[in-house]
């Protein structure tokens, strides 16, 4: 069977000797050393000043949006995962939906103005597939009316955009490190900022509030990542460039096979170092997708409908209409994409959809 992605694994034998060390140490949790190990590491190759590593990618979203959603309305958008709007909803914040640009697939940013009220406090909006919002208007219109910015970079490991890491953009930024992802602990996520207030709020917010053993700053829950995580981080860990380099392959591959005379897919931002998380293509109908999706799993080749429904068509989000958005999710399926798929599968792929469009 050929998935939509398949988790990159580490030899055993790698990850064993790390896990040794904890086992050693006795210690699996609360910020051992291979979590301080890990958070080092990825500092230095996202070239990044803070680094919060958690037990998941949702719970930096549910963080920030503690500390700055009010219980209000926050700016979001409808094609994301559904942990996106999810995370607003748990928060006892509004979703509000800006609808998206049709090439980039990110958030609208010349529609985010006529969505801000008096309750909105935030935006919160994702870079999807990897690609970068339009971070410069974005944070234009926050400062202009006073809100934070919240990125969900679930996608993002490794993308750059203007030559800095995508991280650095927004008051929090946030990733997910599960075992889909390019790079992965397991089940895990970080959170980035670089205000130092902010910064210290994340950090006793993500560890019960703690201020030492006996102490707390205020409120918080647990979002720490175990040393058994963080051993999968350090075990996945230096072969990173690798696994961007055969995604990259792959993605080139279809680029040059499949008939873009009639398939598109999603535009990358100008300036943008890209990591090759996902490769979606766009049909002309949805009729043409149901058909294609039908002749791949024929062949036991299962692609995934990244990102449908549109969030703003959830049963537990009040509907609103979402044109542009409810459009490009019933058209949208991301192709399989990862390390290890040969050329024989990718070819069998191309083959199946070029004719049967």
């Amino acid at each position: 069977m050929i998935t939509v992605t398949k988790t990159f694994l580490p030899p055993q034998e790698e990850y064993n000797l790390i896990v040794k060390r904890a086992w050693d140490k006795e210690w699996l949790t609360n910020r051992g050393e291979l979590t301080l190990e890990l958070e080092s590491k990825l500092k230095e190759y996202l070239d990044l000043d803070n680094i919060i590593i958690t037990n998941n990618g949702t719970i930096p979203l549910q963080i920030a949006l503690k500390l700055f959603g009010e219980c209000r309305e926050i700016i979001t958008t409808p094609f994301s995962y559904v942990a996106t709007s999810a995370a607003i909803i748990w928060e006892n914040c509004k979703p509000v939906f800006v609808d998206i640009h049709p090439e980039y697939l990110t958030i609208d940013e010349t529609r985010i103005e006529e969505a801000i009220t008096t309750k909105t406090t935030a935006i919160l909006a994702t870079h999807v597939f990897g690609n970068p919002c339009h971070v410069e208007m974005i944070e234009k219109i926050a400062n202009k009316h006073n809100l934070k910015v919240i990125y969900d970079a679930a996608h993002c490991f490794g993308v750059r955009y203007n030559d800095k890491s995508i991280f650095n953009y927004g008051d929090v930024s946030t990733c997910s490190f599960h075992a889909t992802k390019l790079f992965h602990t397991g089940e895990g996520g970080a959170m980035f900022c670089n205000d130092k207030a902010i910064y210290n709020q994340l950090f006793y917010s993500h560890n019960f509030g703690h201020n030492g053993p006996l102490d707390f700053y205020g409120l918080g829950i647990n979002a720490k990542i175990s040393e058994l995580q963080s051993a999968m981080g350090l075990a996945v860990f230096p072969y990173i460039n690798h696994i961007i380099e055969e995604r990259k392959k792959v993605v080139n591959y279809y680029l040059q096979k499949l008939n873009f005379q009639v398939l598109k897919t999603i535009k990358i931002r100008e300036n943008t170092i890209w990591n090759y998380s996902y490769f979606p293509i766009i049909f002309e109908t949805e009729e043409q997708l149901l058909n294609i999706q039908d002749k791949l799993s024929l062949e036991n080749i299962i692609p995934r409908r990244y990102f449908y429904p549109s969030l703003n068509r959830i049963s537990y989000i009040n509907e609103v209409e979402m044109p542009i958005s409810e459009s490009i999710a019933s058209r949208i399926l991301c192709l399989p994409l990862y390390v290890g798929l040969l050329e024989d599968e990718l070819s069998q792929i191309v083959e199946i959809i070029n004719k049967n469009l």
